[in-house]
């Protein structure tokens, strides 16, 4: 190897430390890219423009959202797993690619346990359980009733297979121990008009959702899925105080990297984040699309992946939902 050979090696060598370095200690030299692996408009979209906005703030370097949509959001987090691990490309998503997809889906090209590195639990998103105003009950103890005198006759509707709200409902029936039929939908904007004409009987969904309808009489709110009752619906009881104990149910969404990104990278975008989840205004933001401020993070926020990964595995599993 003559002198000039060496001389581009250990040049090319230091570019390589030099550039590993600033992506630990320096980050972000270059503009960060949240992929969000749902179309724009969505809550998803929303919470993620919002944080992407005051992280712009805090940094020389701009955030910015990519929106790439498909396969129940894992067209997206395969982008993100297969990025520089760096922490300039980011996922901000719901709980499907995350938590759910892997047992779902008969394959996908990313194992989400060992192809992230988790950040943040940014907002946890309260479900409702909405019924028909046709539907003549007025507790979930009367509903499960009603359910077991008349197995299979009523039913729920979802979002599509393997959808949050679709599960929801599998963990109510197999934890209350009722036959009630599930109803897919290409959507829960169609699902909710036929709640609200009374074609199907119930539905879980995003709160915001449900209680833009019930204000407006359309639905009735008859429980809350969340293991705790809410701020914003003080009076309405939870369906584990309702006769199902340990009913614990909510979407939420999640910040995480490509798994070898460096921990100091990792420890800064999660210090930024908590810093900016305690911002009155942000606060204000997320509470009007019902998200409420979580900051769980690092290990903290991978034990409730992996806690979460084997509630919802036990449950797609024993309902056979499938998607090909």
């Amino acid at each position: 190897m003559n002198a000039l050979h060496r001389r581009h090696l250990l040049l090319a060598c230091g570019l390589g430390l030099t550039s590993f370095a600033q992506a630990a200690d320096q980050f972000p030299f270059k503009n960060v890219k949240i992929v969000v692996p749902y179309p724009p408009g969505g809550s998803n979209d929303i919470v993620a423009r919002a944080l992407a906005q005051k992280l712009s703030e805090k940094s020389p370097f701009p955030f910015v959202i990519e929106n790439i949509s498909g396969a129940g959001g894992n067209v997206g987090a395969e982008a993100v797993a297969n990025a520089e691990p760096d922490g300039h490309t980011l996922l901000l998503t719901a709980p499907p690619p995350l938590t759910i997809n892997q047992t779902l889906y008969k394959k996908i090209n990313f194992d989400p346990p060992k192809s992230f590195a988790p950040v943040n639990l940014i907002a946890g998103v309260p479900i409702a359980l909405a019924i028909s105003t046709q539907l003549e009950v007025k507790s979930i103890k009367e509903l499960i009733a009603l359910a077991k005198a008349k197995p299979g006759s009523l039913t729920f509707g979802s979002s599509g297979n393997g959808s949050t709200n679709h599960l929801t409902g599998e963990l109510f029936k197999s934890l209350a121990d009722i036959d009630i039929v599930h109803v897919p939908y290409k959507g829960a904007a169609p699902a909710m008009n036929d709640l609200i004409s009374g074609h199907i009987h119930m539905m879980f969904d995003n709160l915001p959702a449900v209680l833009a309808q019930a204000r407006n009489k359309r639905v009735h709110i008859l429980a809350m899925a969340s293991s705790q009752r809410i701020k914003a619906l003080p009076d309405t009881p939870t369906i584990a105080e309702s006769g199902v104990p340990g009913f614990d149910a909510n979407s939420w969404f999640g910040l995480v990297a490509p798994a070898k990104t460096p921990v100091t990278t990792l420890n800064k975008l999660s210090a930024d984040v908590i810093a900016i989840l305690s911002q009155s205004d942000v606060q204000a933001r997320f509470e009007q699309i019902g998200a409420q401020p979580m900051g769980l993070s690092g290990a903290t926020f991978g034990k409730f992946l992996d806690e979460e990964r084997t509630k919802w595995s036990a449950i797609i599993r024993k309902s056979g939902a499938k998607v090909d």
